[in-house]
């Protein structure tokens, strides 16, 4: 899964470069020695998926100290094709190249500069970094360039190395939300009113494309699948009886399943499509002979999100969370769906079978009820999350919840404890939400919020206690 959300970060030191009649202050030793450090730890907190341009190429020390170096640098990131932009602040800085860099690339950008050392016994300081960042993100400002903040703070601090990380997942997900293209597996069901969606709209806003895929395409694709790979789907139906009990679904149906996971993927491929949204409940079993609620929940897990009841708002949610976690844990689309009966402030998240089978309860039961998957997921802290428009404002509402133990209930799903369920119940019913919900493991509200100042059109919704 995690393959899909490669991105490049370029990695721009700055100094300051006119000279201080002030002693000892922005010594050029003192700024290559904070980049060389600053570099190293870097090295230690990225993985494969990440790729780090530094600017080493363009002069000795490799790093920006003058406006008019902001030409080259940028062209030279431009043609790495970069995914976003840090600044690193080794003393002062030039704000001046800063501010000119950062217009001219138009990606996230990371401001930061270590903490100052303390002052010599003869009273001499070298770096004023902190001063510096003030100044930069002032041009920033004035050239409304957007920019992500992490305090001026030591290197070994927590608050660099999560900030940073956090970054990344920010640009993971402006990049995945760029230019999208999602199959929709044919219309709405006719009673779900409440998951229409404006087509043009997402296109003329967003660049999102909505990609119609036939269902005849998909049963005639199917009939192939079984008449021609049966290796393929006899490996596929092993496996899938390994992991869950499946004995209220009769093998030739588990056949099907297997031929449409197939065909349904390699149709997503062939149309560029990194996400679906599928008529699920009403037209499949009609045109297909089988539920896909198990599809879904293997198609998920396989790093491409499929949302029921042809919800294209919904799946465009599950992109955004699944690059949150920077395609690490896999999402689950469900629905809010009723009150705990003890707990005031809990919520059933549910659906009728396709949360993925990696995120299920290691004490939960695993079974396929003709066709559809039936267990709980693991609990602990989840995001929940929503993108859905009305009258061209689009917002995205994401908060954080904690999986609790609940009363058993047939189908996917986990029940939540919220920090006051009432406030949250009058957000989501004041919309422009529905009933639907995207939720992924972890904490990443904060990261949807940076993320939605880079995504021109979209607003961040979010909540705290307060209710605001």
């Amino acid at each position: 899964m995690s393959g899909q959300y490669k991105i490049k970060i370029g990695v721009v030191p700055t100094r300051r470069g006119i000279s201080s009649n002030r002693k000892g202050a922005f010594t050029l030793e003192d700024a290559v020695k904070i980049k060389g450090e600053v570099m190293q730890s870097l090295c230690q907190l990225i993985d494969e998926q990440v790729e780090l341009v530094n600017i080493d190429w363009f002069n000795e020390e490799g790093i920006l100290s003058d406006i008019s170096q902001a030409d080259a640098v940028s062209k030279r990131l431009q043609e790495e094709s970069i995914d976003g932009v840090f600044i690193l602040h080794c003393n002062f800085g030039c704000e001046e190249a800063v501010g000119k860099l950062c217009r001219i690339m138009q990606k996230p950008v990371l401001l930061w500069g270590p903490r100052d050392e303390k002052i010599s016994e003869d009273g001499s300081r070298s770096t004023d970094t902190q001063c510096g960042l003030f100044a930069s993100s002032r041009i920033l400002l004035r050239y409304g360039v957007k920019f992500t903040y992490i305090e001026n703070c030591r290197l070994a601090d927590d608050r660099f190395r999560q900030g940073f990380q956090n970054f990344l997942s920010v640009v993971t997900v402006v990049k995945a939300f760029k230019n999208l293209r999602i199959g929709q597996i044919n219309c709405r069901p006719k009673y779900f009113t409440s998951v229409m969606y404006n087509e043009s709209e997402l296109m003329e806003k967003f660049g999102i494309e909505v990609v119609p895929i036939n269902i005849g395409t998909i049963s005639e694709k199917m009939a192939a699948v079984l008449a021609e790979r049966s290796r393929d789907l006899a490996l596929d139906v092993q496996e899938i009886g390994r992991r869950m009990d499946c004995s209220k679904t009769q093998t030739g149906d588990l056949e099907k399943i297997a031929a449409l996971k197939i065909a349904v993927r390699e149709l997503a491929s062939e149309n560029g499509c990194v996400a679906l949204a599928a008529e699920c409940w009403t037209l499949m079993p009609l045109a297909l002979g089988i539920l896909p609620c198990l599809v879904i929940a293997e198609l998920t897990d396989a790093g491409i999100p499929v949302a029921c009841e042809t919800d294209i708002n919904g799946v465009i949610t599950s992109i955004l969370l699944q690059a949150a976690s920077r395609g690490k844990t896999a999402t689950f689309f469900g629905e809010y769906t009723m009150r705990h009966p003890e707990n005031d402030h809990a919520e059933l998240i549910w659906h009728c079978g396709p949360f993925p089978y990696s995120l299920k309860k290691e004490s939960s039961k695993a079974e396929l009820i003709a066709g559809r998957a039936s267990w709980e997921i693991k609990g602990g802290a989840v995001t929940l999350a929503r993108f859905d428009g009305d009258r061209g404002e689009y917002k995205l509402f994401a908060g954080e919840a904690q999986g609790i133990p609940g009363p058993y209930t047939t189908g996917t799903y986990l029940w939540v404890e919220t920090g006051d369920w009432v406030k949250w119940e009058r957000k989501l019913i004041e919309g422009p939400y529905i009933h639907h919900v995207t939720g992924v493991h972890g904490h990443f509200a904060d990261i949807l919020r940076e993320a939605c100042k880079y995504i021109p059109g979209l607003a961040f919704d979010g909540f705290n206690e307060s209710g605001k």
